[in-house]
């Protein structure tokens, strides 16, 4: 009896055990038949996609001001029966892919639109044409990939469970930023997205490679202005003025004390000074010197603690000094933060979509990212994509005036998105 009970048990066991591998089997396949969907309509779209990024880098909009560009991706969005929201957190809109679930599965992904002010000095046919005014930082390209993407989930929609969010979000170049207008105006809710993945142009990957993080990934930025006060006059009375001007170089000096003496040496720190004004000429010493920079960490602790350590120091020189020094710093970005489970998923889908040789791991930075308040809000990812081409002498860093890309990583790009999406989702 109890022989026949335990083999009875062992053949209900391997058979629950054969229909699982079973359902595994099913769901891979129906996932890899997925993929090579994706493949192909990446590949029908590409003209599209680079068509869509040469017009929007053509038309560049300044951060807060991205009307136009709103209008074109509202417009594409219309064309293609995608549902959408605009006017979120300014220019920001909001689209939706995909059929409701019971549990309410959902993920979102994020491009960013808005453009630099730089005059751009690139030759190919489509350089900006608004003066002044460049996607130097690859937005454009960002928001053509998800463009694409949106198009491609929505034509597969009846083969996944389960929604996407879709964030064009404006802004994200300047304090504030525009995801926290997303945030505050619900572009996260209704549905509730569950996580929320951002992918970045890279110069510093080859086109074809993406790279990934766990973990802080991007630091926080604060900006920093001091202005050093006084009784300025002729140079050749020292001793009847104040000397604004070396007092200023002092506080550089002695702010670097914050990093080299302050900082705990396990958090990767930050502290430049990028303008000094001193409107005085070669024999008068002005009554005021500006000063301006920038504070950069991955700890909200000491974080809060360097900003008490600037304020003291630079307070204390110029009184020592027998001058004033006001401190005004305006907190901007907390650190990205990628969650694991959420970076290792995307992670193994890009190794899936592109091959393990095409994704390598990224060192932390100390560039700073919008982005980063999502990722204070829900298990977040932001990912790298890369754009350059040694050859076609595509080389340029971001946020210069000779900033480009390799367009083949248009081909890449898009459909990476799609399948992290769907990966994502499969998970939740």
């Amino acid at each position: 009896m109890n022989y026949s009970l335990n083999f009875s048990r062992a053949l209900f066991s391997r058979s629950m055990a054969l229909s699982i591998d079973f359902l595994y089997f099913c769901v891979q396949q129906i996932l890899n038949m997925l993929k090579k969907q994706i493949q192909q309509l990446t590949n029908e779209f590409h003209k599209e996609t680079i068509s869509n990024r040469r017009h929007i880098h053509r038309y560049p909009e300044l951060s807060f001001r991205e009307e136009k560009t709103a209008l074109f991706i509202s417009q594409k969005l219309t064309d293609w029966g995608i549902p959408h929201k605009t006017a979120v957190g300014g220019y920001g809109i909001i689209g939706l892919v995909g059929k409701a679930t019971p549990n309410g599965k959902c993920i979102a992904l994020r491009a960013d639109m808005d453009a630099l002010p730089i005059v751009e000095i690139n030759s190919h046919d489509f350089v900006s044409d608004n003066p002044g005014v460049m996607h130097a930082c690859g937005h454009d390209a960002h928001t053509s990939m998800l463009l694409t993407a949106a198009r491609i989930l929505k034509q597969l929609e009846d083969h996944f469970e389960g929604q996407v969010k879709l964030v064009f979000q404006p802004a994200e170049e300047k304090l504030p930023g525009g995801a926290l207008g997303i945030i505050k105006d619900g572009g996260l809710k209704n549905p509730d997205a569950q996580r929320i993945v951002g992918q970045h142009v890279f110069p510093g990957l080859e086109a074809g490679f993406v790279g990934f993080r766990s973990g802080a990934y991007m630091a926080s930025a604060d900006e920093i202005t001091i202005t050093v006060q006084g009784i300025g006059g002729h140079a050749a009375m020292p001793n009847q003025i104040n000397d604004t001007v070396l007092t200023a170089a002092q506080i550089i000096v002695n702010l670097q004390q914050v990093v080299s003496r302050f900082a705990p040496p396990v958090v990767p720190t930050v502290l430049s000074f990028g303008r000094v004004f001193a409107d005085g000429i070669f024999n008068i010493i002005p009554d005021e010197v500006l000063i301006q920079g920038t504070l950069r960490t991955f700890d909200e602790v000491w974080r809060a603690a360097a900003k008490m350590h600037i304020r003291r120091i630079a307070e204390n020189t110029a009184l020592a000094a027998n001058m004033k020094a006001e401190v005004m710093i305006e907190d901007g970005y907390p650190f990205v933060m990628n969650e694991e489970h959420t970076t290792q998923i995307a992670k193994q889908a890009a190794i899936d979509y592109l091959g393990a040789d095409k994704v390598v791991d990224l060192e932390q930075r100390m560039t700073a990212e919008d982005f980063a308040w999502y990722s204070q809000q829900m298990p977040a990812t932001f990912y790298r994509i890369g754009t350059a081409n040694k050859a076609k002498g595509i080389v340029s860093n971001l946020h210069t005036n000779t900033f480009d890309i390799d367009e083949q990583s248009l081909l890449h790009g898009p459909g990476l998105m799609a399948w992290i999406a769907l990966e994502q989702l499969k998970h939740l």
